[in-house]
């Protein structure tokens, strides 16, 4: 199933019908992508989407970038309980959002490593950045 793992009704379905999954985005908020991939993360290193910050932080933005990690988790547990509910009726067993987005065979991802934020990544992890932009004229 080819999916976009921000509304995981598909990765759902795929679970459901025992088939793998391929999801197909550019980034998922609260950096699930990144945590079920067990991708390192450390929020000391890594800056949080949104901030502007690069891989040189100062003692400011790093603590800034830590408690926007913290935060993180609790707003998105919150924001995607309706996906969990719904997997665990249609699954019929109790299911995270970590452990749904867990199952993703191959993540394609559209970003370019060597423009965005390079970063250590998984082998199932695929960079297909690029196909969002126009020919030049």
């Amino acid at each position: 199933v080819l999916t976009d793992p921000v509304v995981p009704c598909g990765q759902i379905l795929a679970l459901h019908l025992s088939t793998p999954s391929v999801f197909f985005l550019r980034g998922l908020p609260c950096s699930f992508d990144l945590q079920v991939t067990q991708c390192p993360d450390p929020p000391s290193y890594v800056p949080r989407t949104f901030t502007d910050n690069s891989d040189h932080m100062t003692f400011i933005q790093r603590v800034e970038n830590f408690f926007l990690k913290s935060s993180e988790s609790f707003l998105c547990n919150f924001a995607y309980l309706p996906f969990e509910l719904l997997a665990s009726d249609v699954l019929h067993r109790p299911v995270t959002m970590k452990e749904l987005l867990s199952h993703g065979s191959i993540w394609l991802k559209r970003m370019d490593f060597v423009f965005e934020y390079p970063m250590p990544v998984m082998p199932n992890i695929v960079f297909i950045g690029g196909i969002n932009c126009g020919k030049k004229k």
